[in-house]
């Protein structure tokens, strides 16, 4: 560990096995994304937990990914008292809401999962022409996209993790 670490990253690289999965999990639903960052501690810096957040993220089975998504309530509907999700679905207004609800449940009828996408700094509008987009791709590119999104979202908590802040 060198001078460049943070009060947040020393914190997770100082944690016992138990406890950097649990600080981890609340950035990643997904086991395996979390043995396998938890794993490869100490980091030197934010920039090395970030390449091996990305190369977990790159090695998720489609059955890790479906564990990482089942973490993560439907956009238009941040899960009650969680300020994690309700920070990332800030840009959602409430005259897009329904709309973006229904359209979330016709892509899980579709996909089996829930429309996933990485909201912050995304208006309502912005994520509705997403689904839109996205509600009609196949299974493999909708896995792909789903993974590339994951990874956003992963940085953005991780980001938080490491500057000390809640995910």
């Amino acid at each position: 560990m060198t001078s460049s670490a943070t009060p947040g990253l020393t914190r997770l690289n100082s944690s016992d096995e138990p406890q950097a999965a649990e600080l981890l999990r609340e950035v990643c639903a997904s086991r395996s994304w979390s043995a396998a960052v938890a794993g490869g501690r100490p980091y030197a810096d934010a920039e090395a937990l970030y390449a091996a957040s990305d190369a977990a993220m790159a090695a998720l089975t489609p059955a890790d990914l479906a564990e990482a998504m089942a973490g993560h309530p439907p956009i238009g509907r941040p899960k009650p008292g969680d300020p994690t999700s309700a920070r990332e679905q800030s840009g959602v207004q409430e005259s897009v809401r329904e709309e973006l609800l229904e359209l979330n449940l016709a892509y899980q009828d579709r996909h089996g999962h829930v429309f996933l996408i990485c909201a912050t700094g995304r208006t309502g509008d912005q994520m509705l022409a997403a689904l839109k987009e996205r509600i009609g791709n196949d299974p493999n590119t909708e896995r792909e996209i789903v993974r590339t999104e994951l990874g956003k979202i992963n940085r953005i908590r991780l980001t938080r993790l490491v500057e000390g802040e809640s995910a």
